[in-house]
């Protein structure tokens, strides 16, 4: 057995129905193989017969034998149709900016193939078969990141993919080297595609840039808010907090779905503290509510996140196209092409929006509990910006600075952009969703928003071994040596910001997160 037919073996077949986030991770970043099911095929190529009968008999459809948006009313005869696909995908080809990353791109092929999969567009099987041969022998097309409004789709990034799939525009692998794609088709021995009527504007009518790029954001950010329960119970113990507002009974009379994970979470990370029993009788009655809170601000976070898988799982299994096929009667194959508005971005706007709001206060509450461990006002006896001699040295000064920095952006950052619009196409398209917008804002945060819980993560184990010989839980030593693998004890003032780097880098990989397990 071949190389490549052992990896066709473990293919993910694709229906269009049935798509699950962690198989987006999959094939865009561990690339998997992609194949289109049988039945999806068979549904594909029924929708297809539809339009082929329009184009046959000359008949009246939107972005078949019209032109689109404000020139929709402009009638294109039989023999310039396959001019028109290829004058689509070049004029919408016009996007600017820094390109986006391999994975989201390779997140985005899956994405349209999925869509397309579904049988609601009326392509070619052949156009979902050479997105999945692309993605199968690691042919990555060259997609600027800007110039989508969310509405009609994400017209400019999906036309710069549609562009590489006929042998136009460009690629680009791992270092960033941009070649023609014609020369990246020929070197994967896949043939450019020649596109039919409906193929073109079937490429380019989706949302699936903004939703690529949201969904990898959102699966990062389901390890950040599994890392924050991790290093918030440390943060508690280290400046000796109590758990008792984590009691079982105060969440179950307020039983939010994130507030009890969360509480639970930080029950189990404070069990066995020794750290904790230390102070068990002192007369601190309760505590700020960067700590008392982490329940309620974690677990809200927690209800978004699940509220956005949910946007996102219900967008990666819609047929997402204008206009759609639907089949009227499957023994003789006819059907009706309806205009509507699937590609509008709105639901993922929002989404995006939202998630962008709940990590900046992820952050937030990370960066308060961070200046509660270097100010010693506030640090219960811990030294002075959590460094050995003081004044002589700095500690943790600075990376405190640093995360103030990097929430205050945030806060900037998540100024929603679905409350914007802009008319486009001669007033046709006259309220957009500026979803992708939304999209490369959230990726931003999600870095800040790592980077400032890897500065916490550093705080809190220089705290913690502070308190020795007194030690915290086991899942919090599991997680302080986790830390130590990447950041040494700082033991006098040394350049830091590798150490931050390294650090979010292992929360990044979850293994900070893996301790809740």
């Amino acid at each position: 057995m071949t190389d490549d037919s052992r990896t066709l073996l473990n293919a993910l077949h694709i229906t269009g129905n049935d798509l699950r986030l962690e198989d987006v991770r999959e094939v865009a970043i561990s690339r998997q193989a992609v194949l289109l099911s049988p039945d999806a095929r068979e549904a594909v190529n029924l929708a297809r017969t539809v339009v082929d009968e329009i184009v046959a008999g000359n008949k009246l459809a939107y972005a078949i034998t019209t032109g689109v948006g404000k020139l929709s009313d402009v009638r294109i005869p039989g023999d310039q149709i396959r001019e028109l696909q290829v004058n689509l995908v070049r004029s919408h080809a016009f996007g600017v900016g820094s390109p986006l990353p391999l994975a989201e791109t390779r997140a985005m092929m899956l994405l349209r193939a999925n869509s397309l999969a579904k049988g609601y567009s009326g392509v070619r099987a052949a156009v979902i078969d050479i997105l999945c041969e692309m993605l199968n022998r690691g042919v990555t097309p060259f997609i600027p990141s800007q110039g989508s409004v969310g509405a009609s789709g994400d017209l400019a990034p999906l036309a710069h993919l549609a562009l590489a799939l006929i042998g136009e525009g460009e690629c680009h692998d791992e270092t960033g080297t941009r070649f023609p794609a014609s020369e990246a088709l020929k070197r994967a021995q896949i043939k450019p595609l020649v596109l039919e009527a409906k193929e073109a504007i079937s490429l380019i009518n989706g949302t699936q840039a903004m939703l690529a790029v949201g969904t990898l954001a959102l699966l990062a950010t389901e390890t950040l808010v599994d890392t924050a329960d991790v290093l918030g119970g440390l943060s508690c113990d280290a400046l000796r907090g109590t758990d008792t507002a984590f009691d079982v009974r105060i969440h179950e009379v307020r039983p939010h779905a994130g507030q009890m994970k969360t509480a639970a979470n930080l029950r189990r990370m404070l069990e066995g503290s020794q750290i904790r029993e230390s102070h068990r009788e002192c007369g601190r009655v309760q505590d700020a509510y960067s700590l008392r809170c982490i329940p309620q601000v974690h677990g809200a976070i927690r209800d978004t996140l699940a509220y956005c898988r949910s946007v996102f799982e219900t967008e990666a299994n819609s047929a997402v196209d204008n206009p759609l096929v639907f089949i009227t009667d499957p023994k003789s194959g006819a059907g009706d092409v309806i205009s509507g508005g699937n590609f509008h971005g709105e639901p993922l706007a929002f989404a995006l929006d939202f998630l962008a709001i709940a990590l900046s206060a992820l952050a937030g509450i990370s960066e308060r509990r961070i200046e509660r461990m270097v100010n010693p006002a506030l640090s219960e006896g811990l030294p002075p910006f959590l460094a050995p001699g003081a004044g002589l040295n700095s500690g943790f000064m600075l990376p405190q600075v640093t995360a103030a920095a990097l929430v205050s952006e945030n806060k900037v950052l998540a100024h929603p952009a679905s409350v914007d619009s802009i008319t486009t196409s001669g007033n046709k398209e006259d309220y957009v969703s500026m979803g992708m917008t939304a999209a490369l804002k959230l990726r931003r945060v999600v870095e800040n928003t790592r980077n400032v819980l890897a500065i916490e993560a550093m705080a809190v184990a220089q705290a913690l071994d502070f308190l020795a010989p007194l030690k915290t839980s086991k899942r919090g030593q599991a997680a302080h040596a986790a830390i130590r693998s990447v950041c040494p004890l700082i033991e006098k003032d040394r350049v830091m910001y590798k150490d931050v780097a390294r650090t979010a880098e292992l929360i990044a990989s979850g293994k900070i997160a893996v301790v809740l397990m």
